[in-house]
C-alpha cells in the first residue's frame, strides 16, 4: 500500500464528509493526516480484531475537533462501515464533532483540550504495571499545549519513567483565535518538553517518512516518554487551506469544494 497517496485519499473523504455534513475543523484534519497513517497503517498494534483485547496499542486523539480525519482512518482501516460516515454531523448520529468511545475504535472521549495526555500517561503506567506490552500515542494540538493540565502529565510521564508513551504535537502554529504565539507564545517547543525529562524529536509533520522514523525511534527510547513535535502546515494538502487561519473551522463551498478534490487528486497521483 503506498502510504503518501492514501494521505491525499483521505483527505478527499474529509473534504466529502465536511461539505455534506456544513460543519468540521478541515484544517486541522489535514495538518494531521500523516501522524495518523504512519500510526494506524503501519506502527500501531491495533486492528478491529484485538481492539477489545487487553494488549491493543492505545491511540488518544487529544485535539478532538481534528474528528474528521480519525472517522476516515478508521473507516478505512475496517473498525465500522464507510457508509456510517454519511450521517456525521445529523440529529441522533454517534458520529458527532468530537471523539466519543460510543464508535468503535476510540479510546476516550476527547474536545476538551488538556485532558488527553493526562489519560495517556495512566493508561502507559497502568501497561507497565500489569506487565503489558502496549504502548500508547497521543496527539495533541499546539494551542492545546498552553492548557495546565498538560504540564502535570507531562511531568507523570517523566517521573515514572513511561517509555511506553508517545505524545505528538501538531505544530501548525494556528488555532481558532490566531497563531500561537500571538494567543500564547509556545517557543520553543522542543526545549520545554526536554526541560520536563522527555525525549524529543522535532520532524517535518507532514513528510510521512519523516514521521515513520520517529515513532520506530521512539520504541527504541528507554526510561523515557518521547515527544515527537510534528511541524506541519494547518490544510496541508490544498494550497489555497495551507496557512490559513480562516480554514481551523470552515466549510468549502461548492467552487472550494471541486477544486480541493481536484487538487488532492494531483497531488496524491504524484505516489502513484
Amino acid at each position: 500500500m503506498n502510504l503518501k497517496k492514501k494521505a491525499f485519499e483521505l483527505r478527499k473523504d474529509v473534504v466529502e464528509m465536511i461539505y455534506r455534513a456544513k460543519s468540521g475543523h478541515i484544517g486541522g484534519d489535514f495538518s494531521l493526516m500523516e501522524i495518523l497513517v504512519d500510526l494506524y497503517y503501519k506502527q500501531m498494534n491495533l486492528t478491529p480484531e484485538n481492539f477489545k483485547d487487553a494488549d491493543h496499542d492505545r491511540f488518544i486523539l487529544s485535539k478532538g475537533h481534528a474528528i474528521e480525519a480519525l472517522y476516515v482512518v478508521l473507516a478505512d482501516r475496517g473498525f465500522f462501515p464507510k457508509e456510517d460516515l454519511d450521517t456525521f454531523g445529523t440529529f441522533g448520529s454517534k458520529y458527532i464533532g468530537h471523539p466519543t468511545n460510543k464508535v468503535n475504535g476510540i479510546e476516550m472521549n476527547t474536545g476538551s483540550l488538556g485532558h488527553g495526555l493526562g489519560v495517556g500517561v495512566g493508561m502507559a503506567l497502568a501497561g507497565k504495571m500489569d506487565g503489558k506490552n502496549y504502548r500508547v500515542y497521543v496527539v495533541m494540538g499546539d494551542g492545546e499545549v498552553a492548557e495546565g493540565s498538560v504540564w502535570e502529565a507531562a511531568m507523570a510521564g517523566s517521573h515514572y519513567k513511561l517509555d511506553n508513551l508517545t505524545a505528538f504535537v501538531d505544530r501548525n502554529h494556528l488555532q481558532i483565535s490566531g497563531t500561537t504565539e500571538q494567543v500564547m507564545n509556545l517557543k520553543s517547543q522542543e526545549n520545554r518538553w526536554a526541560a520536563f525529562g522527555w525525549n524529543v524529536i522535532s520532524i517535518p509533520g507532514n513528510d510521512l517518512d519523516a514521521v515513520d522514523n520517529a515513532v520506530a525511534l521512539a520504541k527504541k527510547i528507554k526510561d523515557k516518554p518521547t515527544v515527537i513535535i510534528a511541524h506541519t502546515v494547518k490544510g496541508f494538502g490544498v494550497s489555497f487551506m495551507e496557512d490559513k487561519l480562516v480554514w481551523h473551522h470552515r466549510v468549502p463551498n461548492d467552487d472550494e469544494y471541486q477544486a480541493a478534490l481536484q487538487e488532492l487528486d494531483r497531488r496524491g497521483a504524484r505516489y502513484e
